[in-house]
């Protein structure tokens, strides 16, 4: 095993962005990058022991820097989105960003993804790790309370990435953090024959901005159905309303197993390769996003252009909008308690 760091790149202010590659005992590598704590590359084997990279992304700085959809990118101070850029907080309300349409996404156009972090690198366990660290201060992004925010990417023997989140307040405040990593087991091409299941007998129906309506739907007899292994391919163009809100899957499901444990929450398969990527989780939901809106404008690793279904994202955090849904689980962070989600990924070969 071993940690590699290295400079990527200087920001236009002058600041070094330095890239750590974690690599376990059996060759598995991670990389990561202190700006926006971005997930850039995973080399994973498939069933002939032949390494490929299954994330989307860049091999410089420069793209990351510019506008993208948030590849491999630490997200917060709130993940997924808030209805109408605001919410209200112990009778204060608080005004966002509307960087998505009329709503607020992924903690504004300044969020976690555009920040430098502070990185250590370790072992834990006998394996390589990277702790990450930023400090958000009170109003950055609207957002109430200065937040001090650990992540920590753990590379472990039974190839698995582990990522691990900690976060403490000094006024009341939201959060739902997570990666929004786009994976494509193959290593290339698309992935609407990926197989996938999730652990979640009902997904949050959306209206047409994304916005939960507030119920839990039953998935069965809908398109929203992967409590076996499905294609993703085989319904994503169905004349569903729910399909067409979002232009295919981009929606949250409802976790099967207990809230706070953490427990099985989805797998994905690429048969032609054989690779296998279990997701194991903390939190109560699952943001399952099929690459919808990648539309070959931009250029990613080896001169790749990443058209529509080039990748997916499987992000695990509580619900869109939830500050102004009572009925969800809560998000309020208040000082004294510690914010934790711990979220595995973990690669094996069928």
């Amino acid at each position: 095993m071993s940690i590699k760091q290295e400079v990527f790149g200087t920001t236009p202010d002058g600041s070094t962005i330095d890239r750590y590659t974690l690599t376990n005992a059996n060759g598995l590598s991670a990389s990561i990058i202190t700006y926006g704590g971005t997930l850039t590359s995973l080399h994973v084997p498939d069933r002939a022991g032949e390494l490929s990279d299954v994330l989307l992304g860049f091999d410089t700085l420069a793209p990351y820097l510019d506008e993208h959809p948030y590849f491999g990118s630490l997200i917060g101070r709130y993940g997924n989105r808030i209805a109408g850029g605001r919410f209200v907080l112990n009778d204060a309300t608080y005004t966002l960003a509307r960087n998505d349409g009329p709503n607020h996404l992924h903690g504004g156009p300044g969020g976690f993804h555009r920040r430098i972090w502070t990185a250590q690198p370790g072992t834990s366990a006998n394996a390589p790790s990277l702790e990450l660290s930023y400090l958000s201060q009170d109003g950055e992004e609207g957002y109430p309370g200065q937040l001090a925010v650990t992540v920590v990417y753990t590379l472990t023997r039974l190839n698995e990435l582990r990522i691990e989140y900690t976060a403490t307040t000094d006024a009341d405040t939201v959060i739902n953090l997570t990666n929004h990593a786009y994976f494509n087991l193959a290593g290339a091409g698309e992935i609407l024959g990926h197989e996938l299941e999730l652990a979640a007998s009902h997904f949050l129906p959306i209206d047409a901005t994304l916005i939960p309506l507030g119920e839990l739907r039953p998935v069965q007899h809908t398109p929203m159905d992967f409590t076996t292994p499905t294609a993703i391919g085989l319904r994503i163009d169905a004349d569903d309303e729910q399909i067409r809100h979002a232009h295919g899957y981009d929606h949250n499901w409802v976790l099967d197993k207990a809230a706070g444990s953490l427990g099985f929450a989805a797998r994905l398969t690429d048969p032609g390769s054989g690779r296998v990527m279990e997701v194991h989780t903390t939190e109560p939901g699952i943001q399952f996003y099929a690459g919808n809106l990648l539309d070959g404008s931009l250029t990613g690793k080896a001169s790749r252009r990443y058209v529509q279904h080039s990748g997916l994202c499987l992000e695990t955090q509580h619900y869109p909008d939830s500050p102004n849904q009572p009925q969800f689980p809560s998000t309020v962070l208040r000082p004294g308690t510690t914010y934790r989600q711990t979220t595995i990924y973990r690669f094996s070969v069928d």
